[in-house]
């Protein structure tokens, strides 16, 4: 015949049960937080010095007036964004994040910044020129990037897999945007690996953009 359990007993089963269960909740939620501050999990999916693809190769126009090509990257770490200087939107706050990284790495050999416009029609290295010298920018460290708009677009869009387009007259905003196009900055390194992607208007993505730079200079991944 089966022995009935008494109330009180399973009463206290049923507490140590919950206690147990709340303690596991507790353990797994820390270790998700602690994988979420090392930048890999789901939270920061496009970032942790992952391998997001290669860089194709291109052929682009710098403020100089000189072609810039992959290979003439290779070798060396760089930060890519797009911008186009009359831009209402991220760009100014865009740019002034790469001259806080220019300021911060100015003593670090085999890095650059490189900004390309998604509006070349009016942005000729000319109208580049001008736009660097907002920001003090050092042409052997950063660079400013033109050339045709079908390269341009192709390279965004195919090679960074981010999205860069012209907006229809009739569609665009009262603020005056004339183009669409990623706010992030793209980290790639020494053999052009997109290394991780990292939203320059936020403050703590930027700050992991920075950890995972050096960590790359150091020569660790």
């Amino acid at each position: 015949m089966k022995q009935e359990i008494p109330t009180q007993q399973r009463l206290v089963w049923g507490l140590l049960v919950a206690a147990f269960s709340v303690a596991l909740a507790i353990a797994i939620w820390t270790w998700r937080s602690d994988w979420t501050l090392q930048g890999t999990s789901e939270k920061t999916p496009l970032e942790g010095l992952k391998v997001f693809g290669t860089v194709p190769d291109f052929s682009l126009i710098e403020r100089s007036g000189h072609p810039v090509t992959l290979a003439d990257l290779k070798g060396e770490i760089w930060i890519a964004n797009f911008i186009y200087t009359n831009c209402p939107d991220t760009c100014r706050i865009q740019s002034a994040q790469m001259k806080e990284l220019q300021t911060e790495f100015g003593s670090e050999t085999g890095l650059r910044l490189v900004s390309i416009t998604v509006d070349p029609e009016r942005d000729t290295p000319k109208v580049l020129v001008e736009y660097a010298n907002r920001f003090s920018a050092n042409p052997e460290r950063w660079l400013f990037l033109t050339g045709a708009k079908e390269a341009i677009y192709h390279l965004a869009q195919e090679g960074f897999r981010l999205g860069a387009a012209e907006i229809p007259h009739e569609k665009r905003p009262a603020s005056g945007a004339t183009h669409t196009h990623s706010p992030r900055f793209v980290l790639v390194d020494r053999n052009a690996r997109i290394r991780g992607y990292y939203t320059s208007t936020d403050r703590e993505a930027m700050s992991r953009l920075r950890r995972d730079l050096k960590t790359l200079l150091q020569g660790k991944e």
